[in-house]
């Protein structure tokens, strides 16, 4: 009997269970485009572009706070540390919760809308923030399964809000050739666990994690940022998630 493509997704992804995410802005600062608009371009996102390569669905709501059972993306203005542009942590339910800053992420000059979508799609992928794949080389590596780091400053448009870039599973295959399979949604990575020039992942090697980057500049401008609390310090440390302090808002009748 065949079974629909959609029950097959549905089944890859969490026991078949879709997480709903409460989505929020506690933002003072205005993140340059409005949120709803916001909350319905990565629905899209989701919808269209993620969720039929990687089987992650999700469903976004747009509440005024944490809502009980769901994961949650929050937006703030700033960072609890210097310049983490958005970082995973946890609900007061002990759920996935990705912060997106606002003012820092203005500040370096990058879109709230990319950030977001990032965010968004690595915390699907790896909730737990603990999973890694065989990398290529002699040696033994494991990269991180980050889907947006190595293409991080790539953008693309969903209703004429900037949506980012991402990596297909295929990338962390490394008996794949050159061209013989897409790596990433926009199509600009040619084989696996390539990084590209505005990229970098998070590598185990010699014992610790460390950081490959794209070229140079990209490192330089990585130096310049603050990474602490950023989701990939909690690699090889998943007991440091927190539950999130932010205040929970009362809730209105509906």
């Amino acid at each position: 009997m065949h079974t629909p493509r959609s029950q097959l997704i549905a089944a890859a992804f969490d026991h078949g269970q879709i997480p709903t995410i409460a989505c929020f802005n506690k933002a003072t600062v205005n993140p340059g485009v409005d949120f709803g608009r916001l909350v319905a371009a990565l629905q899209v996102f989701l919808d269209r572009c993620f969720t039929p390569v990687w089987g992650t669905p999700a469903r976004l709501i747009q509440t005024t706070g944490f809502k009980k059972g769901a994961w949650a993306l929050a937006l703030l203005d700033t960072a609890d540390v210097a310049n983490a542009l958005g970082y995973h942590d946890l609900t007061p339910d002990g759920l996935p919760l990705s912060k997106v800053f606002v003012k820092t992420t203005l500040d370096a000059g990058q879109k709230v809308s990319v950030t977001a979508c990032h965010e968004l799609a690595e915390m699907l992928v790896d909730p737990a923030i603990d999973l890694a794949a065989v990398g290529p080389g002699s040696g033994t590596s494991f990269y991180a399964y980050e889907t947006a780091d190595a293409v991080e400053e790539l953008e693309f448009a969903i209703d004429h809000v900037a949506m980012s870039d991402f990596v297909y599973p295929a990338w962390f295959e490394g008996f794949r050739k050159a061209g013989s399979a897409q790596f990433d949604y926009l199509k600009k990575v040619r084989r696996p666990f390539q990084i590209l020039p505005g990229g970098y992942m998070s590598v185990f090697k010699g014992g610790r994690w460390t950081q490959v980057f794209g070229s140079r500049a990209k490192a330089r401008r990585f130096a310049r940022e603050d990474r602490r609390g950023h989701r990939s310090t909690y690699r090889g440390h998943p007991d440091e998630l927190q539950r999130s302090r932010l205040t929970t808002p009362r809730r209105r009748r509906a």
